[in-house]
């Protein structure tokens, strides 16, 4: 899968996950997805996400700093799924 239309993917599922009420098209690949810039996801949707790559992608996020540095915005979480996913293809 291509790392835009895995965004426009994860984009849908976060929504989904964390019951967001916001229109996907205004979420861009390097919006924030922690702090007041951006979504503004706090660390009880952080392990909703955690959540989500497990059942979806497969992978267990097992060291806090994985989370800090890899969940930075849409694109960093991305790239993630994409070099620990087995199930993206």
């Amino acid at each position: 899968m291509e790392k835009s239309a895995l965004i426009d993917v994860l984009k849908i599922q976060i929504i989904q996950q964390l019951n967001l009420d916001i229109d996907p098209k205004t979420i861009t690949e390097d919006s924030f997805l922690f702090g007041d810039e951006g979504l503004g996801l706090d660390s009880i949707d952080a392990l909703e996400l955690v959540v989500l790559l497990d059942k979806n992608y497969n992978i267990k996020v097992g060291n806090p700093e994985d989370v800090k540095e890899h969940f930075k915005s849409l694109s960093t979480l991305a790239d993630y799924v994409l070099e620990n996913s087995s199930v993206v293809a």
